[in-house]
């Protein structure tokens, strides 16, 4: 799969959780999450679809640029955005806030997988590339 088609696939992935998060939160945290919902975690819901749904602009927006340091930038702020996020729905689930595995394994494998994929495409980048800073 190439850098371009990863982003791409990121980019989408983003835009519509971003959308469900935005529009329908309370789905979210209670039809997906198997979690109690209220008005605070609702807000807080739709401030976390703005914020995905911007990564998924901005990975459409990079996805065809070629290697350079704002490049490895973007991948670096994606993969740490990944592992900063991986452990939230596990940790959520071991305290009884998530009822199910499936209210928080299918986001953990794909935090997982997006990792992954920024860490190869970080490794993949051209070294000299990284050290044309103007």
């Amino acid at each position: 799969m190439t850098r371009k088609t990863f982003l791409t696939l990121h980019a989408v992935v983003a835009l519509l959780v971003g959308a469900v998060a935005l529009s329908a939160p309370g789905y979210l945290i209670a039809g997906v999450k198997q979690a109690q919902t209220s008005p605070a975690a609702e807000v807080m819901g739709r401030t976390v679809g703005v914020l995905i749904a911007t990564m998924g602009v901005l990975a459409l927006s990079v996805r065809s640029h070629g290697d350079s340091p704002t490049m490895r930038s973007v991948l670096w702020a994606n993969l740490l955005l990944q592992l900063a996020i991986l452990p939230i729905d596990p940790i959520a689930y071991l305290a009884g806030t998530f009822h199910s595995l499936g209210s928080f394994l299918p986001n953990t494998l794909l935090h997982l997988a997006l990792a992954s994929g920024f860490v190869f495409y970080l490794r993949d980048m051209r070294v000299s590339s990284a050290a044309n800073v103007s």
